[in-house]
């Protein structure tokens, strides 16, 4: 039996890229999927795939960008045992051009809709004496770039929750990591992608772009009991990351 089996399992932004894999991965090794997203048609397709394969899931939409949604999408979620903080968003233009309603949008996304989950439902893990939450960072948070200053400033901010929180639920029961994903092909990346051809590839190591799936194995192994002594840990899954720093 799986070590999932009997638990349950929030995941945003769980109708495409890295959502959707971690979501059937999860679903896969036998938690019950609460799969958020926008998009009710998309929401109704994964949940059937997942339940043509045996597993189990419900859908739940809610704009992340809102507040009272957040506090919506908690509420409906209920008890749960896993919480992935998935979903974001990314513009990738210069400062002068962003914005201040871009920069808020993804401080909301990115950075406070995480942060109102793990207030509503840590407390329940917490009562229960387990629970492991999952934050999907980006080495964007580290890695700087000419562009897209926003969004590496609301993932690196996520990056130092995800310490405070292991920190602060740590003694409770409750583990907090992250994990840094590198390129990653997805639909809301490959426009970036063909604008860029070849380029991704040189960006790491490995000499490739990733796979959603490949982040959802290292997830799967975050949220398992396999990973018990890690905590507080942003794990990078970039294929080994090249310096961008001039020569």
């Amino acid at each position: 039996m799986s070590q999932l089996a009997g638990k349950t399992a929030l995941v945003t932004g769980a109708t495409a890229g890295i959502g959707r894999a971690v979501a059937v991965r999860l679903a896969e090794h036998g938690a019950e999927v609460v799969a958020h997203g926008r998009d009710a048609a998309r929401g109704a397709e994964l949940v059937s795939a997942i339940a043509e394969k045996g597993g189990r899931a419900r859908f739940v939409t809610a704009d992340l960008s809102a507040a009272e949604e957040v506090e919506r999408l908690a509420a409906a979620a209920g008890e749960v045992d896993i919480l992935v903080n998935n979903a974001g968003v990314y513009v990738h233009i210069p400062t002068p051009a962003t914005s201040a309603a871009v920069f808020d949008q993804h401080l909301a996304i990115n950075t406070r809709a995480p942060f109102q989950l793990v207030a509503a439902l840590v407390p329940g893990m917490v009562e229960r004496g387990r629970g492991t939450i999952v934050n999907i960072s980006a080495t964007s948070a580290s890695a700087v770039a000419p562009v897209g200053a926003a969004y590496g400033a609301s993932k690196a901010a996520l990056e130092t929750l995800t310490r405070y929180w292991a920190t602060e639920f740590g003694g409770s029961g409750v583990r907090v990591n992250a994990v840094s994903p590198g390129p990653v092909r997805t639909p809301g990346t490959e426009p970036l992608i063909a604008a860029f051809p070849g380029a991704t590839e040189t960006m790491n190591a490995r000499g490739r772009i990733g796979d959603p799936e490949e982040i959802a194995d290292v997830v799967l192994f975050l949220v398992e009991e396999r990973s018990s002594y890690v905590n507080g840990a942003v794990v990078g899954v970039h294929g080994g990351e090249r310096s961008l720093r001039p020569s």
